[in-house]
């Protein structure tokens, strides 16, 4: 009797693994780095991948489908369950901010446009509100159809260094409304703001407003697991427009290399992602200890939080914490940065499964900045498995925080 050949994981279409497999690679991730991101080994992963360890449960695939920014149907190949379903939660002005972004006033107005200075004024008071304690994604919602209007109207009528300055305001605006959406389950309306930020600020023929843009395409790229090298090039080339000589253009050019160093640290490649962080740290060094951007927040508080996050990109939660050890929040003018930043100190603390400290300190981020806690991806993964098979003394409160955030236990 013919033996029959054992199926291939890989290049059967119908297999677990073989999607799983595709998956990773378009995201980009050595094994390592995956396994490390979900909280499993490399070795674990290779399981998965060759057919020896079966599908997981709907939490592990929900944390497989959002670190390779997939739907769980391109992994378990039913279309009818996507990742976003289970992990983003949609803000209740999400409606509204959709309409902003898609509202063209095509007919002429008689209603005179806003000044540029005014327009600018009113944008550095949406930052501080996005800054700020307490929920800033409602509080911006509340001003950024108005200001995405107003700002459309100024561009369309102002002429000469007038349209300039309304664009570079318009380029912030439209930062402020990527930040709103991100993790928010609108992925194209994520792109486009990015889009239209970079455009206006090209249109300004304005160095620095291209730099801030660059910065926050970068997160979109790396949110999408785009190729490190197209996001590299995107902050290297705005980064050489910059001069050096003044705060503003070293702030700007310090931020780049920063975006560099994630990176590289999203893809497991240390040694790039450490040499740009050092440059990084040193244009913070350069412009002082109490410097801080006023709404990019750079500056060396910023750098220092941020090697946290590398390393827990990099798989090393040990050295994460010992940079959140001896980290100085209070050095971020922040609150919506010290939150992120807090549940990055969770998250390496996860790693080394201490539910304890985890759980703590998702506590102290929500207390910080509700909202940063709320839609986060990494905070709505884990709270369900915390609030079950967390260590005890803290079930009660992982399950309490999960509910308070509306995620399903």
């Amino acid at each position: 009797m013919p033996s029959r050949a054992t199926p291939d994981p890989y290049t059967s279409p119908e297999t677990f693994a073989q999607r799983a497999r595709r998956a990773r690679d378009r995201a980009g991730l050595t094994r390592p780095v995956a396994g490390g991101l979900v909280g499993r080994s490399a070795e674990w992963v290779k399981g998965i991948e060759n057919g020896t360890i079966g599908m997981p449960r709907l939490p592990m695939l929900i944390r497989l489908a959002t670190v390779y920014e997939c739907d769980i149907a391109d992994l378990i190949g039913d279309d009818r369950i996507a990742a976003a379903t289970y992990t983003k939660a949609a803000h209740a002005d999400l409606p509204a901010i959709k309409r902003a972004l898609t509202t063209y006033w095509l007919t002429p107005t008689d209603r005179e446009p806003e000044p540029a200075a005014v327009l600018a004024a009113r944008v550095r008071q949406a930052w501080k509100l996005w800054h700020g304690k307490g929920d800033h994604r409602s509080r911006i919602a509340a001003l950024l159809p108005d200001l995405l209007a107003d700002a459309q109207h100024s561009v369309r009528a102002l002429d000469g260094a007038d349209r300039r300055h309304a664009l570079v305001a318009q380029a912030q605006a439209y930062h402020l409304a990527q930040l709103f959406l991100s993790f928010q389950p609108a992925p194209d309306l994520v792109m486009l703001t990015g889009d239209r930020s970079m455009a206006a600020a090209q249109d300004a023929d304005s160095p620095r407003a291209i730099a801030g843009a660059a910065w926050y395409m970068n997160h979109v790229y790396r949110d999408a697991n785009e190729a490190a090298e197209a996001r590299v090039e995107l902050a290297e080339q705005a980064a050489a427009l910059l001069r050096q000589d003044d705060e503003e253009g070293l702030a700007r050019w310090g931020l780049l290399q920063l975006a560099v160093a994630l990176s590289f640290a999203k893809v497991g490649r240390e040694g790039q992602a450490w040499r740009y962080w050092d440059r990084a740290a040193d244009a913070a060094r350069r412009l002082g200890p109490t410097y801080a951007h006023p709404w990019l927040v750079f500056g060396q508080g910023i750098v220092e939080a941020y090697a946290l996050t590398m390393h827990n990109d990099l798989m090393q939660p040990g050295k994460a914490l010992e940079v959140a050890s001896a980290l100085d929040l209070d050095r971020v003018p922040s609150a919506t940065r010290r939150s992120f930043h807090l549940v990055e100190t969770a998250r390496a603390h996860g790693m080394q499964d201490e539910g304890v400290a985890a759980v703590a300190l998702l506590q102290k981020a929500h207390k910080e900045s509700p909202e940063t806690v709320r839609y986060n991806m990494h905070t709505r993964m884990v709270l369900p498995e915390l609030a079950k098979t967390g260590p005890r003394m803290v079930r009660a409160d992982a399950h309490a925080l999960a509910q308070e955030l509306g995620v399903a236990v």
